[in-house]
């Protein structure tokens, strides 16, 4: 038994491991998909703009971290949007309008599924912890028992 008693605690704490590496890795993929909602968002307000307004118009915009330029934007009824990877597509306005609209929505609603999985994970690691403590706690007492 005491054997037994030893691997089953092994195993529990070779499991309770795995949750904690899903949890981690879990946690970083919440984190990158809520960086990329609020660009996404600014991105489709951007287009939105450029939809709305037929006409010349001068912006700021980010050369690096620190430095920004000042532009003047023609109308237009094409922008360049990144895909990642380093690749930048042609769309019109239009496209670009619904393709951001369907990343929005699709970066929301994985945030979310990532939310429910580690909660999920979260209730797994608590109930390891808490067979881990019982299985050890029982294995104390039956050799104290031994003992006496």
């Amino acid at each position: 038994l005491e054997k037994n008693a030893a691997a089953v605690l092994k195993d529990f704490d070779e499991q309770l491991q795995k949750y904690k590496y899903m949890e981690l890795n879990l946690v970083q993929r919440k984190k990158r998909l809520r960086a990329q909602v609020p660009d996404i968002e600014k991105t489709l307000e951007i287009v939105k703009h450029m939809l709305q307004k037929k006409e010349e118009f001068q912006t700021h915009f980010m050369l690096s971290d620190q430095v920004h330029a000042l532009a003047t934007v023609p109308p237009t009824e094409k922008v360049f949007l990144w895909l990642g990877a380093n690749v930048m597509l042609e769309y019109t306005i239009d496209e670009a309008v619904v393709l951001l609209t369907k990343n929005l929505n699709t970066a929301t609603v994985n945030a979310d599924q990532l939310e429910d999985d580690l909660g999920y994970l979260s209730n797994q690691i608590t109930t390891m912890e808490v067979n881990m403590a019982r299985v050890y706690n029982w294995d104390f007492k039956r050799r104290k028992a031994l003992v006496e």
